[in-house]
């Protein structure tokens, strides 16, 4: 099992456990979670992202086959290009998650798309968190909407060249990106932490509309206990087929691990 959604570091307003390699590694083996696809917390509020970036780089030293890190790019800050390079280069970083509500730009501004040409042609997956964390529980001091999807179809429209993991959204079946043949490329997939898998059942309409090999795993640790995205996949009304490609499968895929081999 892949988790495509996951974090290390702090948040500023909220404290985070298992927030540590050791600590998010502990989780993971209570829970039978083999890898995770990991970022900085800190870096969605740090005013420098990359110090996070360098920080992720050092907590995974020695833990690469378990955790794959993610860069923190902000397009607006000076010497991005900088940045991408060393992650990519030096940190061995296999993709970004982008922040543009919080890093306060829009995907369709110059300068995120160039960013996202960049990581496309050095091969780097684009993950946009829709949200952080649920607005009713933020700070005071401040109220980040989510990301509209209307804006993140522009952009995989955009820039489809790209390969796209969108991670804590919802309501996916009511916008193009998840209806069937929406004219939008097929460069995106869906992580399936904050979507029904009974009721409204957004998963299942979700594979039945853009096929299983579009929809991947993850649970949004340490923001999220990991229990209700493995009980999401346990009661989905579909075969073990589908739900392998899921849990694993699919992500192995898009980021390239030996693994997808298998």
């Amino acid at each position: 099992m892949i988790d495509v959604n996951a974090y290390l570091g702090h948040f500023a307003f909220r404290q985070l456990r298992h927030n540590t390699a050791a600590g998010l590694l502990r989780l993971m083996d209570s829970r039978r979670i083999e890898r995770a696809v990991v970022s900085s917390a800190s870096a969605i509020t740090y005013r420098n992202s990359q110090s996070g970036n360098e920080e992720v780089a050092e907590e995974v030293k020695g833990r690469r086959d378990r955790l794959i890190p993610l860069a923190v790019i902000n397009p607006f800050y000076a010497g991005w290009r900088d940045d991408l390079k060393i992650c990519h280069e030096e940190f061995g970083m296999k993709g970004l998650r982008m922040y543009p509500r919080w890093h306060n730009y829009r995907l369709a501004d110059p300068a995120c798309l160039d960013l996202v040409s960049e990581a496309a042609e050095r091969g780097m997956v684009i993950s946009i968190p829709v949200r952080v964390e649920d607005r009713r529980q933020r700070s005071w001091l401040l109220d980040v909407p989510d990301v509209p999807l209307e804006e993140i179809a522009d952009l995989v429209r955009a820039r489809p060249r790209a390969q796209y993991i969108l991670v804590n959204g919802t309501g996916f079946v009511n916008s193009p990106l998840g209806r069937e043949n929406s004219g939008l490329p097929s460069n995106y997939a869906i992580e399936i932490s904050r979507l029904s898998a009974v009721m409204a059942n957004e998963i299942g309409q979700l594979v039945a509309n853009l096929g299983s090999g579009r929809i991947v795993f993850g649970t949004g640790m340490p923001f999220n206990y990991p229990d209700p995205a493995l009980v999401k996949l346990e009661v989905l009304e579909a075969g073990e087929d589908v739900k392998e490609q899921i849990r694993w499968r699919n992500v192995a895929r898009l980021l390239g691990l030996p693994s997808a081999a298998k």
